[in-house]
């Protein structure tokens, strides 16, 4: 299982007047101390709330010090459970950004992609099945016949570079085992 991870993090910064400066300089920091091991981890400004509810700026600043939260995305793969992709993702983000409180906001399960193949095969499908009935009342008009064979000569034509893209694919992958097995 893959899984989305969003790590908050609390960046302190020093010797700035504005928020704005501020979080560009937490982001820049951030981005230093992450790249080149972890140029993939995705850097945002983070989300701060009031307790009555009201939005306020990611960064606190006082006396030209401040403390920005940000939020770190990565992309976790191969693990067992969604706490296990939390547990990598603060590790190897920890592991960069020493003296840096981190926080877990969230995790997410990202579909493989053979379950969204097979949901884009039901879909396709679905929709087939009721573009196929379109096309039949066309044909049963004065001038659907010409529109329905194009649209048969055009859909067979996509059938055709389906397969023929199949059969490309068949004939790379002999040449790649035969290059592992080199």
């Amino acid at each position: 299982m893959d899984c989305r991870v969003v790590v908050e993090a609390a960046v302190p910064v020093y010797d700035v007047e504005t928020p704005d400066e501020a979080i560009r300089i937490a982001i820049s920091k951030t981005g230093e101390m992450l790249n080149p091991d972890l140029n993939y981890v995705e850097i945002n400004m983070g989300e701060r709330t009031s307790p009555e509810g009201e939005s306020l700026p990611p960064a606190f600043i006082a006396a030209d010090e401040a403390l920005v939260a940000l939020e770190l995305e990565m992309t976790v793969f191969n693990v067992e459970r969604e706490e296990h992709a939390s547990r990598i993702a603060r590790k190897e983000i920890g592991q960069r950004l020493r003296n840096i409180p981190l926080t877990v906001l969230e995790v997410e399960e990202i579909p493989s992609e053979e379950d969204s193949e097979n949901e884009e095969t039901e879909s396709e499908n679905d929709g087939s099945d009721g573009d196929d009935g379109d096309d039949g009342d066309d044909e049963s008009d004065g001038e659907g016949p010409e529109n329905g064979s194009s649209d048969d000569g055009t859909d067979g034509t996509d059938d055709g570079d389906d397969h023929g893209d199949d059969d490309g694919d068949d004939d790379l992958l002999p040449e790649f085992e035969e290059m592992v097995d080199e």
